[in-house]
């Protein structure tokens, strides 16, 4: 979502002059030094240094930033960020929406990745970057390590993630959208999941009242729906766009699949996810 030069790591529990929450420091890493002075953003001013890919973060309820660049002997600069969004499942959302889709995601914190000029790591609602002027993933992997030992907090998935069933889920395709979900203006942002056959989704609301309401407006701008008996409530279609769907409300919950090949596979998908839900 934005150039190396504007991506980064790192955090330990020393703010930055002037800055709020967890900032960076090179000193985690033996042979790094700090190349020049510290930055710092707020959502108001990140635009400032990440331009037209501002917007990306500030999707997923980004709070502030913290970074600084760091330089060895031999003149590799790597550029450190750590971003703190207002909750978990949001910091989770950017690390997924960052990541390289073709590399694979790794148990560091709730989930890391390295690549060979870039390293991301997210644990409880810190998102933080790495990014190397040149191939050195070995440096940025430490630094990773280091800065999942560093910061406190949530390891474990978001507990909606984890209602995915994985029989047939394409790995590491669970991802938080941040708006319009299956493209519905109703559905707000939530979790959606690519399946062999068929997407799934888990949208989270107020309360079930608010999530009966948006199921009234699904419905709508579905059409021709049939009825299903699932959950709460549950409706069943044939979309022109969607494909086979099941669509349920459990409590302040909306999930379901959409896509499938047929009503009944969306249907046993989804009863499958509603079986999950806690």
């Amino acid at each position: 979502m934005r150039p190396i030069i504007a991506t980064a790591i790192l955090a330990v529990f020393a703010p930055a002059a002037g800055a709020g929450g967890v900032a960076p420091s090179c000193s985690l890493v033996s042979g790094w030094t700090q190349d020049g002075p510290p930055r710092s953003f707020v959502a108001g001013n990140l635009f400032e240094y990440m331009d037209g890919n501002a917007e990306g973060y500030l999707l997923y309820q980004f709070v502030r930033m913290n970074g600084l660049n760091c330089r060895n002997a031999a003149g590799t600069v790597v550029v450190f960020d750590v971003s703190e969004m207002s909750d978990p499942e949001s910091a989770y959302g950017i690390f997924m929406a960052n990541r390289d889709a073709k590399s694979p995601v790794e148990k560091l914190g709730m989930a890391g990745q390295v690549t060979a000029r870039k390293a991301m790591l997210v644990k409880d609602k810190y998102y933080v970057e790495a990014g190397s002027s040149t191939a050195d993933s070995a440096a940025l992997r430490q630094f990773i390590v280091a800065m999942a030992a560093k910061i406190e907090g949530r390891t474990a998935l978001p507990d909606a993630v984890q209602w995915f069933p994985t029989e047939g889920l394409i790995p590491d395709s669970v991802r938080l959208v941040s708006e319009s979900v299956l493209g519905m203006r109703a559905l707000k942002q939530g979790y959606v999941g690519q399946y062999i056959n068929g997407k799934a989704f888990l949208v989270r609301e107020k309360s079930p009242q608010s999530a009966g309401q948006v199921m009234d407006r699904v419905r709508n701008r579905i059409g021709e729906t049939q009825p299903g008996k699932l959950a709460d409530e549950s409706i069943e279609a044939n979309d022109k766009y969607l494909g086979g769907l099941c669509i349920f409300r459990k409590g302040h919950w909306i999930a379901g699949v959409a896509n499938a090949s047929q009503v009944s596979a969306a249907r046993e998908l989804a009863a499958r996810i509603e079986k999950n839900i806690r």
